[in-house]
């Protein structure tokens, strides 16, 4: 047997690399010419790599998630003779030929027979998307295929199997997705760990002083624990309404059919309906690409090993400030470059003030209208470049960068160019009110159906794309989605602002109260903020509202349902409400609009 490496074959797609996504085999394994190796995907499709002819596998030279440029050796292996000739009597007609190339052992025997051997055997590599596979070929079948398993998709399968169909749900990572795994349950539990040290360690005004240490790697133990105990419950929720459930990855390969990749390998499943629901992902800044070390990401953060003495921080949206207050709390020194003049640029500027001040009393710097230009190594740390407008630059020395510019949709690894569906030029699947896409058996659902990204509304769109494909009357057509950012203090929003209401034809009757107003605010020391009741003059219905206060994305409920159902200032206001409490403040913003406050004026 002779030492070879072969080589990345070309992609007849006319790629010059791909993503190496999935390995076949491992080293000592013995394959035959036309044997899958490796699967590499391509901006345009996902190949398959296949053996050149008999070799016993010695070496996988890359990791799943490498680049690897045709022509880069991919698996080093020793030739097998007696499937040489099959290999040569199979692969004289295929496709691209492969650069195989013999690894020098110094021996001139070898480079001899290399020079004899004519033609280099060639590999079989064929497109997934874009294949033909008929629905009666398929190897399973199932009425319902749901890709992901976010709040949307296993949201989706729960309900479609409650509704009496059989439903297979696929997900290639966690049950939960995103949000349960590494976005919104572990965050928000930090956060909860970060204010009980915080609260902890800065209460001398009420005569509590302590001395807190944080046990960080026990922090995020807890946290786990948490996702697990919820991610275990979808599982088995999904299991116990009936519904099948796949770990990998599903691609579309023809109209009615998907191909579903796992560790056993891969089959195709025939579909009668369709929901994608693939979520989102984080958006990569040029140059800072995330390394789990030096340049971090959002889940990155979430599962440090210990506090960081400082951290500068890309990016003032809602996942930048979050994760800012957290580390702030703990005690990281903190620097936030925001391109843009101030944090939480969606909001109106006087929520986004209330936030940022208060940021800045637990030491967190901004620095506004800078670019993160660069990054280097600086011994155990970073130093950041940053530019403005004018050119002007500045270093900014941490130990590590966490770049959270914001999320994309995930569009382009479940094969949708094989159904015929093109996002639009924002990176979103146009659906209807019932969540159907240009294909009326394939739904999207979620972050990657459209604005706003919310697991809330992802979930809510689940349902709704279930009951349509078992045939049920369900439409999209709520008239409140609130929203909620868990800086300190919250911040949470529905309906319409007042600017949107007045551009939209309203009439508008505005009503704020200040928490510095408020008993249960000031017993909590947390008087910053305010609730803004928006509504209809003439009519008096209730339109909207902002609160940025204490627990906001728990009172944001109250004024969601008032503009789900209509209600009115009055009815708003002549709600008896509990005192001392902080929802008393939503009763006096609508008694104000109304022109009838009490405590405010």
């Amino acid at each position: 047997m002779m030492t070879m490496e072969f080589e990345m074959p070309e992609c007849d797609d006319g790629s010059d690399e791909g993503k190496l996504v999935a390995w076949h085999v491992e080293p000592g394994d013995t394959v035959q010419s036309g044997d899958r190796i490796a699967d590499v995907e391509t901006d345009k499709s996902v190949i398959e790599v296949t053996a050149p002819g008999g070799m016993v596998v010695t070496e996988l030279l890359h990791e799943v998630g490498d680049d690897i440029p045709v022509g880069e050796p991919l698996v080093a292996y020793d030739e097998v003779d007696d499937a040489e000739s099959e290999s040569d009597e199979s692969s004289a007609d295929e496709g691209p030929v492969s650069a195989v190339s013999r690894v020098d052992d110094g021996s001139e025997d070898a480079e001899s027979e290399a020079d004899e051997g004519g033609e280099e055997p060639t590999s079989a590599v064929s497109h997934v998307e874009g294949e033909s596979v008929a629905p009666d070929e398929a190897d399973d079948a199932t009425e319902v295929l749901i890709v992901g398993a976010g709040p949307g998709g296993y949201v989706a399968a729960i309900r479609a199997a409650q509704l009496g169909l059989d439903v297979t749900l696929v997900e290639r990572d966690a049950y939960g997705g995103t949000c349960l795994n590494y976005g919104c349950i572990p965050s928000k539990a930090l956060i909860h760990g970060s204010d009980v040290a915080h609260e902890a360690r800065n209460a001398e005004d009420l005569g509590i002083t302590a001395d807190v240490e944080v046990d960080f790697a026990k922090l995020v133990d807890w946290k786990d624990n948490v996702v697990d105990q919820l991610t275990g419950g979808v599982e088995n929720l999904c299991q116990a309404a009936g519904a099948t459930l796949i770990e990998g990855t599903a691609r579309f390969v023809d109209d009615h059919v998907a191909e579903v990749e796992t560790d056993g390998g891969a089959s195709t499943l025939a579909f009668e309906n369709a929901i994608v629901a693939t979520g989102s992902r984080v958006i990569e800044i040029p140059g800072f690409e995330p390394d789990g070390e030096y340049v971090l990401d959002s889940r990155d953060a979430l599962d440090l090993d210990e506090i960081p003495d400082s951290l500068v921080v890309i990016g003032a949206g809602y996942i930048g400030m979050e994760l800012s207050t957290v580390f702030a709390k703990l005690g990281t020194d903190v620097t936030v470059v925001e391109m843009l003049e101030d944090v939480l640029p969606m909001y109106e500027g006087d929520i986004s003030r209330i936030v940022r001040e208060e940021a800045a009393d637990l030491g967190i710097e901004f620095r506004f209208g800078e670019l993160a230009a660069d990054w280097e190594r600086d011994g155990d740390g970073v130093v950041v470049t940053t530019e403005d407008e004018d050119g002007a630059t500045a270093e900014l020395k941490a130990d590590a960068v966490l770049a959270v510019p914001g999320r994309e949709p995930i569009t382009d690894t479940v094969g949708l160019g094989a159904l015929g569906i093109e996002p639009d030029d924002d990176g979103f699947v146009p659906t209807d009110a019932q969540g159907r896409t240009a294909r009326d058996h394939v739904f999207a659902i979620g972050d990657v159906a459209g604005e706003p990204m919310l697991a809330h509304k992802a979930s809510h769109e689940g349902e709704v794309a279930a009951a349509a494909v078992a045939g049920e009357p369900a439409a999209l057509d709520h008239r409140a989605m609130p929203a909620a950012v868990f800086t300190d203090p919250e911040v949470a929003t529905v309906g319409l602002t007042e600017a949107d209401a007045e551009e939209a034809g309203y009439t508008t009757a505005v009503g704020q109260m200040p928490l510095s107003g408020n008993g249960r605010a000031l017993t909590v020391e947390s008087p910053e903020g305010f609730v803004r009741i928006v509504a209809d003059a003439p009519t008096g219905t209730v339109l909207g509202a902002q609160i940025v206060a204490p627990e906001a994305s728990e009172l944001i409920g109250e004024v969601a349902l008032a503009v789900e159902q209509r209600l009115t200032l009055e009815e708003l206001a002549g709600t008896v409400h509990t005192h001392p409490t902080l929802s008393e403040a939503i009763m006096e913003a609508a008694a104000d609009a109304a022109g009838e406050a009490i405590h405010t004026h």
